[in-house]
């Protein structure tokens, strides 16, 4: 059965198949494939970018992983990737260590900056895509997805075990959608979720605790900056700041309500792109943004800044250029 991606969140990275992953008696015999060259990979749904070292990757649908040593201004497909599934969240820990996750719960990894990648997991079993992936260093990781998937490696990920996170204040078992895991200036951890929850960890992900935002929707986007602000944003445009790392949170007026997709800082700026061709520019000391709209309306799906902090934009439509 054709998988859907469901909503808005299509152009944020969640690849769910809601309705058939009980149900279809096909999904256990489910072969993951390679991905395969494609005669317009620019053009194909891009839906997390990384820097490693110089170069930037970016992944997307069908397995796709796209490298550019220009900063954006060509881009080539990478030599392996052993899934054509829909790839949602990138990461490297060196310019050499990179992971990729999505659809099936697939981990992927590579060794020399994008350009083979080898298989470290899947789950064909059920649907449960992961979203976002993040490593400290080349050996310790987490994985993050669908009903409060969380997965640790100590080994570069050669093995995963699942981390079993406590239940949500009031109750209830911990199924909130995990939509992207980063970390603070400190190395506190944190992985902005559903409900206008954060969840946090200052211990190297031995424990974790949820922090309330405020808000009451969807988070999609977390990034951290060296003045030690830490941002979370998404669904309607939602924006809060913790600048004492988790402890409390405030709204930050976003100035729109096209949902947030990315997050990245660089020195004192922070950036951010969205649907409706949304792009976000200011100090990440202000109380309020005034964003601007591209005028194609794209749907942003990541920001990668370049060696001179430019941003360089993907969508649900590929490689973004200039408008």
């Amino acid at each position: 059965m054709r998988k859907k991606l469901i909503g808005i969140a299509a152009c944020l990275c969640i690849s769910l198949c809601a309705a058939a992953q009980a149900d279809d008696p096909t999904a256990a015999a489910l072969q993951i494939t390679p991905a395969h060259d494609w005669n317009n990979p620019t053009h194909l749904m891009l839906l997390a970018a990384a820097r490693s070292g110089s170069r930037m990757v970016a992944v997307g649908e069908h397995g796709i992983v796209l490298l550019s040593d220009d900063d954006g201004k060509t881009y080539r497909q990478a030599r392996s990737v052993p899934v054509s599934s829909t790839l949602t969240g990138v990461y490297f820990a060196d310019d050499s260590h990179g992971w990729a996750v999505g659809q099936w719960g697939v981990i992927v990894a590579t060794e020399d900056g994008g350009e083979t990648w080898k298989l470290q997991r899947s789950d064909t079993s059920t649907d449960q895509p992961l979203f976002s992936v993040y490593f400290s260093d080349p050996l310790h990781g987490w994985a993050v997805g669908l009903w409060s998937l969380m997965l640790k490696t100590d080994d570069g990920g050669a093995h995963w075990t699942t981390v079993k996170l406590p239940p949500p204040p009031g109750g209830g078992k911990a199924d909130r959608n995990l939509l992207c895991i980063f970390a603070g200036k400190d190395g506190t951890l944190f992985v902005a979720a559903e409900q206008g929850f954060v969840l946090r960890s200052k211990d190297n992900g031995a424990s974790w605790e949820y922090r309330r935002t405020g808000g009451k929707g969807s988070l999609w986007a977390g990034t951290a900056a060296e003045d030690g602000a830490v941002f979370v944003g998404g669904l309607l445009g939602h924006l809060y700041v913790s600048r004492d790392d988790g402890d409390t949170w405030s709204t930050v007026e976003s100035g729109t309500t096209s949902s947030i997709t990315d997050l990245v800082t660089a020195g004192d700026t922070l950036f951010g792109v969205g649907l409706d061709g949304l792009l976000i520019a200011g100090k990440t000391n202000a109380q309020r943004y005034a964003p601007k709209h591209r005028e194609d309306r794209e749907a942003l799906t990541a920001v990668v800044l370049s060696r001179t902090h430019a941003p360089v934009l993907f969508s649900k439509d590929g490689v973004v250029t200039s408008n």
